[in-house]
Protein backbone atom coordinates (compact mmCIF):
# COMPACT_ATOMS: atom_id res chain seq x y z
CA UNK A 1 0.00 0.00 0.00
CA UNK A 2 1.43 2.76 -1.12
CA UNK A 3 0.85 6.43 1.24
CA UNK A 4 0.08 10.12 -0.89
CA UNK A 5 3.25 12.40 -1.06
CA UNK A 6 4.36 13.75 1.81
CA UNK A 7 5.96 16.90 2.32
CA UNK A 8 8.98 15.71 4.57
CA UNK A 9 9.39 12.11 6.47
CA UNK A 10 11.39 11.94 9.61
CA UNK A 11 12.63 8.68 10.73
CA UNK A 12 12.90 8.54 14.45
CA UNK A 13 10.57 9.32 17.68
CA UNK A 14 14.18 10.32 19.93
CA UNK A 15 14.45 14.07 20.93
CA UNK A 16 15.59 14.93 17.56
CA UNK A 17 12.72 13.38 15.69
CA UNK A 18 10.14 14.50 18.30
CA UNK A 19 11.23 17.79 18.09
CA UNK A 20 11.44 17.69 13.59
CA UNK A 21 7.79 16.30 13.85
CA UNK A 22 6.60 18.89 16.31
CA UNK A 23 7.81 22.22 14.33
CA UNK A 24 7.38 20.66 10.73
CA UNK A 25 3.45 20.57 11.38
CA UNK A 26 3.84 23.95 12.70
CA UNK A 27 5.43 24.97 9.98
CA UNK A 28 2.54 23.71 8.13
CA UNK A 29 4.41 20.90 6.28
CA UNK A 30 2.47 17.81 5.62
CA UNK A 31 4.96 15.04 7.99
CA UNK A 32 5.27 11.40 8.27
CA UNK A 33 6.92 10.07 11.13
CA UNK A 34 8.40 6.68 11.33
CA UNK A 35 9.46 5.14 14.23
CA UNK A 36 10.15 1.04 15.06
CA UNK A 37 9.30 1.64 18.25
CA UNK A 38 5.72 1.21 19.55
CA UNK A 39 6.28 5.04 21.24
CA UNK A 40 8.13 7.66 21.00
CA UNK A 41 11.59 7.96 23.39
CA UNK A 42 14.38 6.91 21.18
CA UNK A 43 17.27 5.96 22.88
CA UNK A 44 15.11 6.03 25.98
CA UNK A 45 12.43 3.83 24.47
CA UNK A 46 14.90 0.85 24.23
CA UNK A 47 17.32 1.00 26.72
CA UNK A 48 14.64 0.23 30.14
CA UNK A 49 18.01 -2.18 31.60
CA UNK A 50 17.96 -1.83 35.26
CA UNK A 51 19.99 1.46 36.09
CA UNK A 52 19.27 3.38 33.27
CA UNK A 53 19.88 6.83 33.85
CA UNK A 54 21.12 10.27 31.95
CA UNK A 55 24.56 11.68 32.74
CA UNK A 56 23.65 15.18 32.16
CA UNK A 57 21.73 17.22 34.64
CA UNK A 58 18.07 16.76 34.17
CA UNK A 59 17.29 20.36 33.81
CA UNK A 60 19.54 21.12 30.93
CA UNK A 61 18.55 17.37 29.23
CA UNK A 62 15.23 19.20 28.38
CA UNK A 63 13.52 20.85 25.43
CA UNK A 64 14.41 24.46 25.80
CA UNK A 65 12.12 25.79 22.96
CA UNK A 66 8.76 26.15 24.76
CA UNK A 67 8.76 28.28 27.76
CA UNK A 68 5.85 27.18 29.34
CA UNK A 69 6.90 23.48 28.78
CA UNK A 70 9.88 24.16 30.90
CA UNK A 71 8.21 25.42 33.83
CA UNK A 72 5.39 22.76 33.55
CA UNK A 73 7.68 19.56 33.90
CA UNK A 74 9.00 19.14 36.98
CA UNK A 75 12.17 17.28 37.50
CA UNK A 76 12.49 14.45 40.75
CA UNK A 77 15.92 14.32 40.51
CA UNK A 78 19.56 15.93 39.43
CA UNK A 79 19.81 12.76 37.23
CA UNK A 80 17.10 11.47 35.58
CA UNK A 81 16.03 7.72 35.28
CA UNK A 82 15.32 5.79 31.81
CA UNK A 83 11.31 5.71 32.76
CA UNK A 84 11.40 9.35 33.77
CA UNK A 85 12.67 10.62 30.70
CA UNK A 86 10.51 8.23 28.55
CA UNK A 87 7.44 9.68 30.54
CA UNK A 88 8.51 13.41 29.83
CA UNK A 89 9.48 12.78 26.13
CA UNK A 90 5.38 11.10 26.04
CA UNK A 91 4.22 14.29 27.77
CA UNK A 92 6.00 16.37 24.85
CA UNK A 93 4.61 14.05 22.08
CA UNK A 94 0.73 14.57 24.02
CA UNK A 95 1.36 18.12 24.87
CA UNK A 96 1.69 19.04 20.82
CA UNK A 97 0.04 16.68 19.26
CA UNK A 98 2.71 14.57 17.98
CA UNK A 99 1.60 11.08 17.77
CA UNK A 100 -1.21 11.42 14.93
CA UNK A 101 2.12 12.54 12.58
CA UNK A 102 4.26 8.97 13.81
CA UNK A 103 3.65 5.28 12.24
CA UNK A 104 4.78 3.40 15.24
CA UNK A 105 6.30 0.13 14.58
CA UNK A 106 7.50 0.55 11.11
CA UNK A 107 11.76 0.10 11.04
CA UNK A 108 12.61 1.57 7.35
CA UNK A 109 14.54 -0.92 5.91
CA UNK A 110 15.60 1.06 2.35
CA UNK A 111 14.82 4.89 0.85
CA UNK A 112 15.92 5.56 -2.67
CA UNK A 113 16.28 9.00 -4.30
CA UNK A 114 13.76 9.56 -7.58
CA UNK A 115 15.96 11.46 -9.77
CA UNK A 116 13.14 12.60 -11.93
CA UNK A 117 10.41 13.20 -9.50
CA UNK A 118 12.62 14.86 -6.92
CA UNK A 119 11.57 12.71 -4.11
CA UNK A 120 12.36 10.14 -1.59
CA UNK A 121 10.76 6.87 -1.80
CA UNK A 122 10.74 4.97 1.47
CA UNK A 123 9.96 1.25 2.62
CA UNK A 124 9.28 0.21 5.72
CA UNK A 125 9.91 -3.97 7.35
CA UNK A 126 5.86 -4.26 7.12
CA UNK A 127 5.58 -3.58 3.58
CA UNK A 128 4.41 0.36 3.76
CA UNK A 129 5.82 2.91 1.24
CA UNK A 130 5.62 6.71 1.56
CA UNK A 131 7.46 9.48 -0.38
CA UNK A 132 8.17 12.81 0.22
CA UNK A 133 10.30 15.38 -0.90
CA UNK A 134 12.84 15.23 1.84
CA UNK A 135 13.87 12.41 4.35
CA UNK A 136 15.20 13.77 7.89
CA UNK A 137 17.08 10.92 9.48
CA UNK A 138 16.73 11.30 13.34
CA UNK A 139 17.63 7.84 14.03
CA UNK A 140 20.15 8.04 16.32
CA UNK A 141 23.36 7.80 17.20
CA UNK A 142 23.35 5.01 19.37
CA UNK A 143 20.44 3.02 18.06
CA UNK A 144 22.49 -0.32 16.56
CA UNK A 145 22.81 -2.60 19.37
CA UNK A 146 25.99 -4.88 18.89
CA UNK A 147 25.97 -8.56 19.85
CA UNK A 148 29.93 -9.87 19.65
CA UNK A 149 30.37 -12.53 17.41
CA UNK A 150 30.89 -15.75 20.05
CA UNK A 151 31.00 -18.93 18.95
CA UNK A 152 28.14 -21.11 20.14
CA UNK A 153 26.30 -17.68 21.36
CA UNK A 154 22.55 -19.16 20.17
CA UNK A 155 23.43 -22.41 22.24
CA UNK A 156 22.87 -21.29 25.63
CA UNK A 157 19.84 -22.50 27.22
CA UNK A 158 19.40 -19.64 30.03
CA UNK A 159 17.69 -16.44 29.80
CA UNK A 160 19.71 -14.12 27.27
CA UNK A 161 18.97 -10.40 28.00
CA UNK A 162 20.54 -7.34 26.44
CA UNK A 163 20.98 -3.93 27.70
CA UNK A 164 20.07 -1.96 24.60
CA UNK A 165 16.52 -3.86 24.21
CA UNK A 166 15.67 -5.05 27.15
CA UNK A 167 11.92 -6.49 27.91
CA UNK A 168 9.47 -4.13 28.96
CA UNK A 169 8.57 -6.19 32.04
CA UNK A 170 10.06 -7.01 35.31
CA UNK A 171 12.95 -9.69 35.41
CA UNK A 172 13.27 -11.51 37.87
CA UNK A 173 16.79 -12.18 38.83
CA UNK A 174 16.24 -13.70 42.62
CA UNK A 175 18.41 -17.02 43.34
CA UNK A 176 19.85 -17.05 40.00
CA UNK A 177 23.29 -16.89 38.68
CA UNK A 178 24.02 -13.94 35.90
CA UNK A 179 26.81 -13.23 33.48
CA UNK A 180 27.32 -9.71 32.34
CA UNK A 181 29.09 -9.21 29.44
CA UNK A 182 30.18 -5.41 28.91
CA UNK A 183 31.48 -2.67 31.44
CA UNK A 184 30.70 0.06 29.21
CA UNK A 185 27.98 3.12 30.64
CA UNK A 186 25.43 0.38 30.46
CA UNK A 187 27.03 -2.32 32.01
CA UNK A 188 28.21 0.22 34.39
CA UNK A 189 25.18 1.72 35.44
CA UNK A 190 23.26 -2.25 35.56
CA UNK A 191 26.22 -4.20 37.27
CA UNK A 192 25.34 -2.53 41.04
CA UNK A 193 21.30 -3.23 40.39
CA UNK A 194 22.05 -6.73 39.22
CA UNK A 195 24.24 -7.58 42.23
CA UNK A 196 21.48 -6.89 44.42
CA UNK A 197 19.20 -9.25 42.53
CA UNK A 198 21.14 -12.16 41.74
CA UNK A 199 22.66 -14.61 44.08
CA UNK A 200 25.57 -14.71 41.85
CA UNK A 201 27.06 -12.42 39.47
CA UNK A 202 30.14 -12.71 37.19
CA UNK A 203 31.17 -9.69 35.08
CA UNK A 204 33.50 -10.06 31.62
CA UNK A 205 34.90 -7.28 31.04
CA UNK A 206 37.12 -6.51 28.28
CA UNK A 207 38.28 -2.90 28.79
CA UNK A 208 38.25 -0.91 32.14
CA UNK A 209 36.36 2.27 31.93
CA UNK A 210 37.03 5.69 33.75
CA UNK A 211 33.51 5.99 35.70
CA UNK A 212 32.54 9.08 38.26
CA UNK A 213 29.66 8.75 40.43
CA UNK A 214 26.96 10.95 40.14
CA UNK A 215 26.34 12.18 43.50
CA UNK A 216 22.79 11.47 42.27
CA UNK A 217 20.02 13.31 44.81
CA UNK A 218 16.23 14.37 44.70
CA UNK A 219 16.05 17.47 44.00
CA UNK A 220 13.67 19.42 46.54
CA UNK A 221 11.56 22.60 46.36
CA UNK A 222 14.15 25.10 47.10
CA UNK A 223 16.30 23.50 44.54
CA UNK A 224 13.81 23.24 42.02
CA UNK A 225 12.52 27.02 42.36
CA UNK A 226 15.99 28.50 42.21
CA UNK A 227 16.99 26.54 39.03
CA UNK A 228 13.48 27.83 37.61
CA UNK A 229 14.39 31.80 38.75
CA UNK A 230 18.04 30.99 37.30
CA UNK A 231 16.66 28.95 34.06
CA UNK A 232 16.74 31.92 31.33
CA UNK A 233 20.52 32.26 32.74
CA UNK A 234 21.30 29.01 32.67
CA UNK A 235 20.33 28.35 29.07
CA UNK A 236 22.03 31.42 27.80
CA UNK A 237 25.05 29.57 29.51
CA UNK A 238 24.63 25.89 27.52
CA UNK A 239 23.62 27.47 23.95
CA UNK A 240 26.94 29.18 24.42
CA UNK A 241 29.22 26.51 26.10
CA UNK A 242 31.23 23.79 24.47
CA UNK A 243 29.01 21.30 25.18
CA UNK A 244 25.86 22.11 25.34
CA UNK A 245 25.71 22.29 29.13
CA UNK A 246 26.40 25.36 31.90
CA UNK A 247 29.57 23.72 32.93
CA UNK A 248 32.61 25.15 31.94
CA UNK A 249 36.47 24.24 33.43
CA UNK A 250 38.55 26.00 36.02
CA UNK A 251 39.00 29.06 34.59
CA UNK A 252 42.95 29.50 35.95
CA UNK A 253 45.16 27.61 33.71
CA UNK A 254 46.41 23.87 35.40
CA UNK A 255 49.98 25.06 34.91
CA UNK A 256 49.17 28.30 36.73
CA UNK A 257 47.35 26.56 39.68
CA UNK A 258 49.91 25.96 42.71
CA UNK A 259 48.94 21.87 43.89
CA UNK A 260 46.73 23.10 46.70
CA UNK A 261 44.62 24.58 43.96
CA UNK A 262 44.65 21.54 41.32
CA UNK A 263 43.72 19.10 44.09
CA UNK A 264 40.74 21.37 45.07
CA UNK A 265 39.71 21.74 41.06
CA UNK A 266 40.08 17.80 40.77
CA UNK A 267 38.04 17.13 44.14
CA UNK A 268 34.77 19.90 43.39
CA UNK A 269 34.81 18.24 39.62
CA UNK A 270 34.81 14.89 40.92
CA UNK A 271 31.63 15.77 43.40
CA UNK A 272 29.92 17.48 40.33
CA UNK A 273 29.91 13.65 39.07
CA UNK A 274 30.48 11.90 35.87
CA UNK A 275 31.28 13.16 32.54
CA UNK A 276 31.55 16.27 34.37
CA UNK A 277 35.35 15.31 36.04
CA UNK A 278 36.74 15.44 32.11
CA UNK A 279 36.13 19.68 32.43
CA UNK A 280 38.37 20.11 35.51
CA UNK A 281 40.70 22.16 33.91
CA UNK A 282 40.93 23.13 30.01
CA UNK A 283 43.16 21.26 27.98
CA UNK A 284 42.48 18.09 30.53
CA UNK A 285 42.03 16.27 26.91
CA UNK A 286 44.26 17.81 25.11
CA UNK A 287 47.65 18.20 27.21
CA UNK A 288 49.42 14.41 28.57
CA UNK A 289 50.43 16.20 31.42
CA UNK A 290 46.86 17.91 32.91
CA UNK A 291 45.27 14.34 31.92
CA UNK A 292 47.84 12.09 33.95
CA UNK A 293 47.40 14.37 37.17
CA UNK A 294 43.19 13.73 36.11
CA UNK A 295 44.38 9.98 36.03
CA UNK A 296 46.89 9.99 39.40
CA UNK A 297 43.45 11.23 41.60
CA UNK A 298 41.39 9.15 39.92
CA UNK A 299 42.82 5.93 40.89
CA UNK A 300 43.42 7.23 44.60
CA UNK A 301 39.77 7.45 44.66
CA UNK A 302 39.80 4.06 42.68
CA UNK A 303 41.80 2.62 45.69
CA UNK A 304 39.33 4.24 48.44
CA UNK A 305 36.72 1.90 46.80
CA UNK A 306 37.79 -1.09 45.99
CA UNK A 307 39.52 -2.99 48.74
CA UNK A 308 41.06 -6.00 46.77
CA UNK A 309 44.30 -4.75 44.99
CA UNK A 310 44.21 -7.39 42.38
CA UNK A 311 40.30 -6.08 41.61
CA UNK A 312 41.52 -2.67 41.53
CA UNK A 313 44.31 -3.20 39.18
CA UNK A 314 41.93 -4.95 36.46
CA UNK A 315 39.53 -1.52 37.39
CA UNK A 316 42.38 0.24 36.16
CA UNK A 317 41.89 1.76 32.66
CA UNK A 318 45.44 1.14 30.52
CA UNK A 319 44.31 1.50 27.21
CA UNK A 320 42.95 5.44 27.26
CA UNK A 321 43.46 8.38 28.37
CA UNK A 322 41.05 10.17 31.00
CA UNK A 323 37.77 11.42 29.23
CA UNK A 324 38.84 9.69 25.76
CA UNK A 325 35.87 7.75 26.14
CA UNK A 326 33.08 8.93 27.79
CA UNK A 327 33.47 8.79 31.25
CA UNK A 328 30.32 6.63 32.70
CA UNK A 329 28.23 7.84 35.29
CA UNK A 330 28.02 5.26 38.50
CA UNK A 331 26.27 4.84 41.75
CA UNK A 332 27.97 2.44 43.47
CA UNK A 333 29.66 0.64 40.12
CA UNK A 334 33.10 0.09 42.18
CA UNK A 335 32.20 -0.93 45.77
CA UNK A 336 29.81 -3.58 43.79
CA UNK A 337 33.09 -5.56 43.65
CA UNK A 338 33.72 -5.78 47.42
CA UNK A 339 30.76 -8.19 47.72
CA UNK A 340 31.15 -11.63 47.71
CA UNK A 341 28.93 -13.30 45.30
CA UNK A 342 30.09 -10.65 42.73
CA UNK A 343 33.21 -11.84 40.53
CA UNK A 344 35.44 -9.70 37.77
CA UNK A 345 37.32 -12.03 34.71
CA UNK A 346 39.61 -10.13 32.48
CA UNK A 347 38.97 -11.33 29.25
CA UNK A 348 42.10 -9.64 27.93
CA UNK A 349 43.60 -12.56 30.16
CA UNK A 350 41.53 -14.91 30.29
CA UNK A 351 39.02 -15.02 26.56
CA UNK A 352 35.84 -16.11 25.72
CA UNK A 353 36.48 -19.05 23.82
CA UNK A 354 32.68 -20.04 23.42
CA UNK A 355 29.09 -19.73 25.06
CA UNK A 356 27.46 -23.37 25.72
CA UNK A 357 24.13 -24.15 26.66
CA UNK A 358 25.17 -24.07 30.20
CA UNK A 359 26.72 -21.43 30.38
CA UNK A 360 30.51 -19.41 29.52
CA UNK A 361 33.67 -21.51 29.02
CA UNK A 362 36.60 -19.13 28.60
CA UNK A 363 40.21 -20.18 28.20
CA UNK A 364 40.96 -20.76 31.44
CA UNK A 365 37.86 -22.87 32.90
CA UNK A 366 33.95 -23.08 32.28
CA UNK A 367 31.29 -21.24 34.54
CA UNK A 368 27.52 -22.35 35.11
CA UNK A 369 25.02 -19.13 34.20
CA UNK A 370 21.47 -19.28 34.36
CA UNK A 371 20.75 -15.72 32.64
CA UNK A 372 23.85 -13.73 30.32
CA UNK A 373 22.97 -10.23 30.01
CA UNK A 374 25.30 -8.33 26.70
CA UNK A 375 26.30 -4.75 27.84
CA UNK A 376 28.02 -4.54 24.25
CA UNK A 377 27.93 -1.31 23.15
CA UNK A 378 26.32 0.08 19.66
CA UNK A 379 27.72 0.81 15.74
CA UNK A 380 27.59 4.03 17.01
CA UNK A 381 26.90 7.20 14.81
CA UNK A 382 27.03 5.57 11.51
CA UNK A 383 25.52 2.04 12.16
CA UNK A 384 21.52 3.05 12.11
CA UNK A 385 21.90 4.45 8.95
CA UNK A 386 24.38 1.67 6.97
CA UNK A 387 21.42 -0.38 8.47
CA UNK A 388 19.42 0.81 5.62
CA UNK A 389 19.31 0.65 2.24
CA UNK A 390 20.01 4.34 1.12
CA UNK A 391 20.20 4.73 -2.53
CA UNK A 392 20.81 8.40 -3.58
CA UNK A 393 20.93 9.83 -7.13
CA UNK A 394 22.29 7.11 -9.60
CA UNK A 395 21.47 4.34 -7.30
CA UNK A 396 24.55 5.51 -4.90
CA UNK A 397 25.13 3.07 -2.31
CA UNK A 398 25.31 5.72 1.22
CA UNK A 399 26.30 1.77 2.82
CA UNK A 400 28.65 1.66 0.28
CA UNK A 401 29.71 4.78 0.74
CA UNK A 402 30.54 4.47 4.20
CA UNK A 403 32.25 1.57 4.24
CA UNK A 404 35.34 4.32 4.49
CA UNK A 405 35.40 7.00 6.19
CA UNK A 406 31.78 9.03 6.22
CA UNK A 407 32.03 12.23 4.35
CA UNK A 408 29.39 14.77 5.79
CA UNK A 409 28.88 18.68 5.06
CA UNK A 410 28.33 19.99 8.94
CA UNK A 411 27.47 16.40 9.55
CA UNK A 412 23.88 17.47 8.15
CA UNK A 413 24.12 17.06 4.31
CA UNK A 414 26.02 14.15 2.09
CA UNK A 415 27.38 14.69 -1.65
CA UNK A 416 25.11 12.44 -3.85
CA UNK A 417 22.09 11.70 -1.45
CA UNK A 418 19.54 15.17 -2.51
CA UNK A 419 17.31 16.02 0.24
CA UNK A 420 18.73 13.47 2.72
CA UNK A 421 19.84 15.25 5.96
CA UNK A 422 21.05 13.36 8.82
CA UNK A 423 20.60 14.54 12.16
CA UNK A 424 23.56 14.53 15.35
CA UNK A 425 25.53 12.17 12.84
CA UNK A 426 29.07 12.33 12.09
CA UNK A 427 30.41 15.55 11.82
CA UNK A 428 28.21 17.17 14.43
CA UNK A 429 29.03 17.73 18.11
CA UNK A 430 26.45 14.82 18.79
CA UNK A 431 27.00 12.40 21.62
CA UNK A 432 29.85 15.15 22.67
CA UNK A 433 27.47 17.42 23.83
CA UNK A 434 23.99 17.41 25.52
CA UNK A 435 21.99 15.69 23.40
CA UNK A 436 18.93 17.49 24.01
CA UNK A 437 19.66 21.39 22.63
CA UNK A 438 21.73 19.43 20.00
CA UNK A 439 18.81 17.89 18.71
CA UNK A 440 16.91 21.49 19.06
CA UNK A 441 19.38 22.80 16.85
CA UNK A 442 19.77 20.19 14.77
CA UNK A 443 16.04 19.91 13.76
CA UNK A 444 15.55 23.49 13.76
CA UNK A 445 18.61 24.05 10.97
CA UNK A 446 17.32 21.16 9.20
CA UNK A 447 13.51 22.85 8.63
CA UNK A 448 15.19 25.98 8.06
CA UNK A 449 16.88 24.44 5.21
CA UNK A 450 13.60 23.22 3.84
CA UNK A 451 11.65 26.05 4.19
CA UNK A 452 14.73 28.52 2.24
CA UNK A 453 14.37 25.60 -0.64
CA UNK A 454 10.46 26.22 -0.72
CA UNK A 455 10.98 29.38 -0.34
CA UNK A 456 13.33 29.77 -3.24
CA UNK A 457 11.40 27.56 -5.62
CA UNK A 458 14.69 24.91 -5.22
CA UNK A 459 13.35 21.13 -5.09
CA UNK A 460 16.52 19.61 -4.35
CA UNK A 461 19.66 20.77 -2.22
CA UNK A 462 22.97 18.33 -1.37
CA UNK A 463 26.18 19.02 0.06
CA UNK A 464 29.23 19.55 -2.51
CA UNK A 465 31.82 17.30 -2.36
CA UNK A 466 34.58 19.72 -2.10
CA UNK A 467 33.07 21.31 1.03
CA UNK A 468 31.94 18.00 2.49
CA UNK A 469 35.52 16.78 2.11
CA UNK A 470 36.88 20.19 3.57
CA UNK A 471 34.14 19.86 6.63
CA UNK A 472 34.94 16.14 7.20
CA UNK A 473 38.92 16.59 7.21
CA UNK A 474 38.42 19.96 9.49
CA UNK A 475 37.10 17.54 12.09
CA UNK A 476 39.85 14.90 12.10
CA UNK A 477 42.30 17.33 12.09
CA UNK A 478 40.74 18.63 15.22
CA UNK A 479 40.65 15.52 16.98
CA UNK A 480 43.99 15.10 16.33
CA UNK A 481 45.14 18.04 18.15
CA UNK A 482 43.80 16.11 21.32
CA UNK A 483 43.86 12.80 23.09
CA UNK A 484 40.68 11.25 21.51
CA UNK A 485 42.06 10.22 18.40
CA UNK A 486 44.43 7.37 20.05
CA UNK A 487 41.71 5.58 22.03
CA UNK A 488 40.15 2.84 20.86
CA UNK A 489 36.51 3.78 21.24
CA UNK A 490 33.10 3.35 19.98
CA UNK A 491 33.76 7.79 18.97
CA UNK A 492 36.35 6.38 16.42
CA UNK A 493 34.53 3.08 15.44
CA UNK A 494 37.23 0.78 17.34
CA UNK A 495 34.45 -0.96 18.92
CA UNK A 496 33.42 -2.67 15.71
CA UNK A 497 35.36 -5.24 13.52
CA UNK A 498 35.84 -3.56 10.08
CA UNK A 499 34.66 -0.35 10.75
CA UNK A 500 36.89 2.43 9.30
CA UNK A 501 38.88 4.50 12.03
CA UNK A 502 38.35 7.31 12.47
CA UNK A 503 36.80 10.24 15.12
CA UNK A 504 33.49 10.55 13.91
CA UNK A 505 31.92 13.76 16.01
CA UNK A 506 32.86 17.23 15.68
CA UNK A 507 35.10 17.93 18.76
CA UNK A 508 35.44 21.72 17.83
CA UNK A 509 32.81 22.83 20.38
CA UNK A 510 28.94 23.20 20.41
CA UNK A 511 28.96 26.99 19.90
CA UNK A 512 31.40 26.55 17.68
CA UNK A 513 29.71 24.63 15.53
CA UNK A 514 26.18 26.41 15.69
CA UNK A 515 28.52 29.51 14.84
CA UNK A 516 29.59 27.40 11.57
CA UNK A 517 26.10 26.49 10.54
CA UNK A 518 24.66 29.82 11.15
CA UNK A 519 27.58 31.28 8.96
CA UNK A 520 26.63 28.58 6.02
CA UNK A 521 22.76 29.44 6.43
CA UNK A 522 23.58 33.69 6.10
CA UNK A 523 25.69 33.01 3.26
CA UNK A 524 22.80 31.28 1.37
CA UNK A 525 23.97 27.66 2.04
CA UNK A 526 27.17 28.33 0.95
CA UNK A 527 28.22 24.86 0.61
CA UNK A 528 25.24 23.32 -0.95
CA UNK A 529 24.44 22.95 -4.66
CA UNK A 530 20.82 23.69 -5.26
CA UNK A 531 18.95 22.71 -8.07
CA UNK A 532 15.07 23.06 -9.74
CA UNK A 533 13.01 20.48 -11.61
Amino acid sequence: MTTHEHDLIVVGAGFAGLYTVIHAARAGLDVLGLEAGDDVGGTWYWNRYPGARCDVESIDYSYSFDDDLQREWRWSERYATQPEILDYLSHVADRFDARPHYRFGERVVSAAWDEPAQLWRVRTDSGLTACARWLIMASGGLSAPQLPDIPGRDSFAGEVLQTSAWPDRAVDLAGRRVAIIGTGSSGVQAIPLLAEAAAELVVYQRSANYSVPAFNRPIDDEEWAHAQDDLAHRRELSWNGPAGSPWTSHPVPYAEADEAEREAVFEESWTRGGVLFAKAFAQLTVDPVINDAARVFFERKLAEKVDDAGIRALLTPRDHAVGTKRICTDSGYYETYNRDHVSLVDLRSEPIAEVAPAGIRTTARMRAHDVIVYATGFDAMTGALTAIDIRGRDGRSLREDWSGFPSTYLGVALPGFPNLLVLNGPGTPSVLSNMALSSEQQGAFALRLVAYCRGTGFTSVEARADAAAEWTAHGLELADRTLFGAAPSWYTGANIDGKARGFLPYIGGFKTYIDHCEAVADADYAGFVMGRR
